[in-house]
């Protein structure tokens, strides 16, 4: 049992923020700000190599190092943001447990989506097999975050998803996700169906924004961003980009100078 682990799993007695760097510099400034655990972020990852948020794309490989590369980094708790598990069979899934606790990630993330635009989440029974295979291998060993992404593949059925959730919770999942709920009252019933399992709410419901109070109300137990910051940083360079258009050159104030990521930065190159 790894001391990452043991670390990750005890931040879910309360509600943490886990906010997902993308790159080397992002994963030391959120270090330097105070965060207990960090994650990647699978769009992130992509959209900075030029492809497409995918877990064809992206591979097990290039994803499980790269969220590695932040745990190094950062010394902090990771947990991965592994898509589907890299391949539609149980043992796929597996293979991507062992790979993230070779890699000394604290957590992961399995999603039931297929990859088939047709057919874009597996079907029940076969959803709930993977977990259980998945929640197998991690026990006591890296944290399971099972997740059901309903809400972003148009299928908006709050039954089946909590369905999901608690056959995942039954089956050994350590934590519960589904990305997309659409306010609070859909978080709060998925938060009553898997107690006293901990929830993930990626930034919040999908009507808008509520300060982190009112998620820990509802029981919420963590918080991640995946892609927000990222695309934060996008909208940051857009802006930047109409101002140099316009022939302005006032918009830096505030960004962090080249000295401070240097400093950051570790010793041995």
């Amino acid at each position: 049992m790894s001391a990452a682990y043991e670390t990750f799993r005890d931040l879910h007695r309360s509600i943490f923020v886990m906010p997902n760097p993308w790159d080397g510099a992002s994963t030391l400034l959120l270090k330097r700000e105070g965060f207990p655990a960090l994650a990647s972020t699978s769009a992130g990852l992509a959209f900075g190599l030029a492809l497409p948020d995918c877990a064809a794309a992206l591979g097990r490989d290039i994803s499980v190092q790269h969220a590695a590369m932040i745990a190094r980094l950062s010394g902090l708790p990771v947990n991965g943001d592994l898509e589907d598990g890299f391949g539609p069979a149980p043992g796929d899934v597996v293979a991507t447990v062992e790979a993230s606790i070779a890699a000394g990630l604290a957590g992961l993330g399995i999603e039931d989506t297929t990859a088939d635009p047709a057919r874009p989440i597996h079907d029940f029974d076969h959803a709930v097999a993977r977990i259980a295979a998945a929640a197998k291998a991690a026990k006591g060993r890296i944290l399971l975050t099972a997740r059901t992404d309903n809400f972003l593949h148009g299928r908006p059925d709050l039954d089946d998803t909590i369905r999901r959730l608690v056959a995942f919770a039954e089956v050994g999942a350590d934590v519960l996700y589904a990305p997309g709920l659409p306010d609070m009252a859909a978080i709060e019933a998925v938060v009553r169906a898997v107690a006293p399992r901990p929830v993930n709410v990626v930034f919040g419901p999908r009507s808008g924004p509520v300060p982190l109070s009112v998620l820990e109300a509802a029981g919420v137990k963590r918080v991640s961003l995946g892609a927000v910051l990222y695309r934060h940083a996008m909208g940051s360079l857009v802006s930047a980009a109409r101002r140099l258009k316009a022939g302005e050159f006032d918009f830096a104030a505030g960004a962090p100078t080249s000295a401070e990521i240097t400093a950051l930065l570790p010793r041995e190159v």
